[in-house]
């Protein structure tokens, strides 16, 4: 099942991005981040209750604990860095970059958890890092090299950073709890780090300015994230990261269409045969 629940993930991710880049149009990405995440933790403590896995709150010991909040943090600082990056960006240019977390993921895995690696899947591996070059344009590099304006990629780069990091803590910190509440404490140290960021920043007045429209994306990101997220660590928890990880990054493709069909955005020739190698990389992944 841990398959089916990797697939689920990457669809609701894929949504996740699209609803909310309709959400910041307008609002401060870190407001909305703060707001969304309010969402998420509803969501995801009445999952718990509804599975009664509550109870099991005593008896997490420290360890697990620890990094369970580890990986809240490396989720706040990865969430905070990619939706500054989609506010300031095209998502199909946030995105890709964002999706590189993949391959650092592997490496972390195959270092500290000891998750084998086979020559087909470094082939595989390999494929995921070409495709994602390839869907990288040339002069958004060099524009952020040399005038600074494409601040975004340098926020993508970080949020992929971090997302690195929330994979490999998780699948540490959830080995010994059940997943939904294991997902539950963690949205508790995501909100506390994006409330801190907009009380650091002065912006808790902008919440009340948030337009109707862009609070109802917002809210419907809160949800289609949670959903990721329950359907991630329930895929974590049963299965192994290194594989995990790619089938949710399959999410760009559910991303890439929705931001063609929503907000009219096409790929190039070259990026679109990057997405073919990341995509055949990332079912590669899964099935070797």
């Amino acid at each position: 099942m841990w398959l089916f629940y990797a697939v689920a993930s990457a669809f609701f991710a894929g949504i996740t991005s699209i609803l909310a880049k309709c959400g910041i149009r307008k609002t401060d990405s870190t407001v909305a981040t703060a707001v969304r995440t309010v969402v998420i933790l509803l969501f995801s403590w009445l999952i718990v209750g509804i599975v009664g896995s509550a109870s099991q709150i005593t008896s997490l010991d420290g360890k697990t604990l620890l990094f369970l909040i580890l990986s809240g943090a490396a989720t706040g600082a990865s969430w905070l860095c990619y939706f500054r990056a989609l506010q300031l960006g095209d998502i199909n240019k946030v995105v890709p970059i964002d999706k590189s977390s993949t391959v650092l993921t592997i490496l972390l895995a195959l270092i500290f958890l000891q998750e084998g690696i086979s020559i087909p899947k470094a082939v595989a591996v390999a494929a995921i890092a070409a495709g994602i070059l390839l869907m990288i344009e040339k002069k958004d590099v060099e524009e952020t090299r040399e005038t600074g304006r494409g601040g975004w990629m340098l926020y993508a780069v970080g949020s992929a950073f971090f997302a690195s990091l929330t994979a490999i803590l998780g699948k540490i910190g959830i080995s010994g709890v059940e997943s939904n509440l294991g997902t539950a404490i963690r949205t508790v140290v995501v909100l506390v780090m994006a409330w801190i960021m907009v009380l650091v920043t002065g912006k808790q007045k902008e919440v009340r300015k948030i337009p109707g429209k862009e609070l109802a994306f917002i809210c419907l990101s809160g949800i289609a994230t949670g959903a990721s997220w329950l359907c991630y660590y329930r895929a974590l928890q049963e299965g192994p990261a290194s594989v995990v990880a790619p089938i949710d990054k399959l999410s760009v493709l559910v991303t890439v269409v929705f931001s063609w069909l929503v907000f009219g955005e096409k790929l190039s020739r070259k990026a679109a045969a990057g997405l073919v190698l990341l995509t055949a990389g990332t079912v590669a992944m899964a099935v070797l």
